[in-house]
């Protein structure tokens, strides 16, 4: 091939080159206040309904679809009753204890959301004097139910589901956290919430003898 139809063809080639460099730089480059160069469009732009757009090709014409029927997100498919609901049917059998073992870390855990969720309204001993309380006394409003004693002996009857129940689900004026607390944390705090019926009703002679004779000297008995 004669030499000058060899360079011809370098230069047609090296020209060939050009739009692909000017299309990366113009991707590449920042700071650009022009639109870049879009090699294919409709990858770039693709077309998509927005939310709450209609949408001609679903029979109820909306956009926005909804979860399948049976969906459940992962690590969330509550398949333990007791754990979840406090009952043994899912519904009103309250289950006596709770289904955490009692150990010290679950005790802890208890007492540190117990005094996160809890004791601004029922107090940190449990008795219904919260700050919440003590506020709304102070104002004197007239809406306001003070927040029951933990302690008293018709919240000691009731079986661990319920009190779990009831910080799942609210109760009168009280309102729900299951948003906010996890069933783990639940049954934390109702552990908690049993000690401190136990330590309210705790009679001395319950005691180890050396934690016994330790109350009794700060007592002056």
């Amino acid at each position: 091939m004669p030499r000058p139809i060899i360079y011809a063809l370098l230069v047609l080639v090296a020209l060939s080159l050009i739009p692909m460099g000017m299309v990366y730089k113009s991707m590449a480059t920042r700071g650009r206040t022009d639109t870049r160069i879009q090699v294919v469009y409709d990858m770039d732009s693709q077309f998509s309904f927005k939310a709450q757009q209609e949408n001609p090709f679903f029979a109820d014409g909306m956009a926005m679809r909804g979860q399948p029927e049976g969906t459940v997100a992962r690590g969330f498919l509550q398949e333990n009753p007791v754990l979840f609901t406090g009952t043994t049917d899912g519904d009103t059998m309250w289950v006596a204890n709770s289904p955490l073992p009692l150990t010290n870390e679950v005790m802890d855990r208890g007492q540190e959301r117990f005094n996160i969720f809890c004791a601004p309204c029922h107090g940190v001993s449990g008795n219904g004097n919260g700050p919440v309380d003590v506020r709304a006394a102070a104002l004197g409003e007239g809406t306001w139910a003070t927040p029951t004693d933990l302690a008293s002996q018709p919240v000691a009857d009731q079986p661990a589901g319920k009190i779990y129940n009831t910080i799942k689900n609210g109760i009168r004026n009280m309102p729900a956290y299951a948003a906010q607390i996890s069933a783990e944390d639940r049954w934390a705090i109702v552990s908690y919430v049993r000690a401190i019926q136990a330590s309210r009703n705790l009679n001395i002679d319950d005691l180890p003898e050396g934690v016994q004779q330790d109350v009794r000297q700060k007592v002056g008995q």
